[in-house]
């Protein structure tokens, strides 16, 4: 079955945690890298960062697909100010949990949606709340080792193992946490013309 959407839907973002939830909404869509330099400005807080980056994502896959709507995302974890990205190696997570430990930590996860042609660009904001528990190193270590979750914000899964790092999350956007907000990212779609409901035709 196909909707009836105008526009070709674009994801950009390599991102399988991403690709998985936009899968939910059940409408098609490509996937395409964006190939952003995602390096802090100088005194660039993390709200402003996950902002950015969402924006020059949806932006630069955009340009190359200028009729379609596009999709970017970004995550940063909210220490108190700094920020924190994917620690890429076993090291830097053990030292973004020692960091977190016992802790309040806000993942600001930002989504924006882009159209080249018709001129439409916004971007959104989820900011969770996550409160850590007071790990001790041979629970990082474990956790780490069974989860190996180096390409996540924070070094935090939560649909997996890493939930049992936590004490509690506040949000009012569910999957944000995983990194893509997708209440938000619905209400986006929807200004950009998109009907996430639309009556659907038979192949």
């Amino acid at each position: 079955m196909l909707h009836t959407n105008p526009r070709k839907l674009i994801l950009g973002s390599t991102s399988a945690y991403r690709r998985e939830l936009l899968t939910r909404l059940r409408l098609p869509f490509e996937v395409a890298s964006p190939e952003v330099d995602e390096t802090p400005q100088t005194d660039e807080n993390p709200r402003d960062l996950a902002c950015r980056l969402a924006l020059a994502k949806a932006h630069a896959v955009a340009d190359k697909f200028p009729d379609a709507v596009v999709i970017g995302s970004d995550q940063v974890a909210d220490l108190g100010g700094q920020c924190l990205g994917k620690p890429g190696n076993h090291e830097r997570a053990v030292a973004q949990l020692r960091m977190m430990r016992g802790k309040l930590v806000v993942f600001q996860t930002a989504v924006a949606v882009v159209c080249r042609d018709s001129g439409f660009a916004e971007v959104d904001l989820a900011a969770v709340r996550v409160k850590f528990l007071d790990l001790s190193d041979a629970h990082i270590e474990a956790y780490l080792r069974a989860e190996t979750p180096y390409d996540c914000a924070g070094s935090a899964k939560s649909e997996g193992l890493g939930i049992a790092l936590l004490e509690s999350i506040e949000s009012d956007d569910p999957t944000a946490l995983i990194g893509l907000p997708l209440i938000r990212t619905c209400r986006l779609l929807r200004a950009a013309g998109l009907d996430l409901l639309a009556p659907q035709e038979m192949r």
